[in-house]
């Protein structure tokens, strides 16, 4: 399957991609792409569901992070070896984690907005999984089976907060609109091998990053598994994975993103995004475009 959240930033909704590429809404079948949803009883649910029978979307309806109510976004850094060698670092023993604020997700088209006082954002095409029933102490062989489905994200960074403003990684990676996830989520038995997905992301029409998912150092199941040994994986948590070589630290000269710049990236299988670099606004920055509506009860 292929899920999606539609409508205005705050008020999305569920839905469905029909065969047609069509978008159904989940309404009447769902809550929310989150919480319970994702459970492997919340898939089967939809599963069950003739898509013709639900209402069609328009087409020009805006698209929302593909999954809501996330409490816990993490990052792997350094988990592509021609990335790790384009920065010259070497490969990580185990995989390195940080944590990006989940009020900084967006949706997979709208603007990424620079924050103040930045000097080097960054672009990364990452593939990003999501989990669905709870993940804690899991082995490699079952993690799998703890994934509702993979989904893009662009890990926008602050490499000047993150590097030299001393500390955590963090720092540069949670500023408002700096996790774009989306178009789609997409169910494993959707995707083929997942060892071999290809990925791209282009600046103003330029190709930046091209790679391809065989050259992750730790794999999805192995990152659940490791993950789940220092912390729960709850449902609609998020884990990015990674960035294959082509970022603006790693160009000659280094290349940074500026207002007006539009990216446009994707992975196989899992669609595209594109946004529009922007300044700074006061009114985003205080109020996230992702918040959602009281009253809405994830867990149904």
């Amino acid at each position: 399957m292929k899920l999606v959240r539609f409508g205005e930033a705050g008020a999305e909704r569920p839905g469905l991609i029909d065969a047609d590429g069509a978008i159904r809404d989940l309404s009447d079948v769902a809550p929310d792409i989150a919480g319970a949803t994702l459970t492997r009883a919340g898939l089967d649910r939809i599963r069950s569901v003739d898509a013709s029978s639900l209402p069609i979307v328009p087409a020009d309806a805006r698209l929302g992070p593909c999954v809501g109510g996330v409490r816990n976004f993490i990052g792997v850094g350094l988990n592509f070896a021609d990335h790790a060698a384009e920065t010259g670092l070497r490969i990580p023993r185990e995989p390195i984690l940080f944590n990006k604020a989940p009020n900084c997700i967006v949706g997979p088209n709208d603007d990424v907005m620079l924050p103040r006082g930045h000097q080097r954002v960054d672009w990364e095409v990452e593939l990003a999984f999501v989990i669905g029933d709870r993940a804690l102490y899991v082995s490699e062989e079952d993690a799998l089976s703890h994934v509702a489905g993979l989904c893009v994200c662009n890990d926008v960074s602050e490499r000047y907060f993150q590097t030299e403003r001393s500390g955590q990684w963090t720092k540069g990676k949670g500023c408002p609109t700096f996790g774009p996830l989306g178009p789609w989520l997409v169910t494993l038995d959707e995707i083929g091998d997942l060892d071999n997905l290809e990925m791209f992301l282009d600046i103003n029409g330029r190709r930046a990053q091209t790679g391809n998912t065989s050259t992750m150092i730790f794999k999805i199941a192995y990152l659940v598994s490791y993950i789940s040994q220092f912390m729960a994986l709850d449902p609609g948590d998020v884990v990015t994975t990674g960035t294959p070589p082509g970022v603006g630290m790693g160009m000659t000269p280094p290349t940074y993103l500026k207002p007006g710049d539009v990216m446009r990236l994707g992975i196989e299988g899992l669609g595209e995004q594109q946004q529009k670099v922007v300044a700074f606004r006061e009114e985003v920055g205080a109020q996230p475009s992702h918040a959602y509506p009281s009253g809405v009860d994830f867990a149904r």
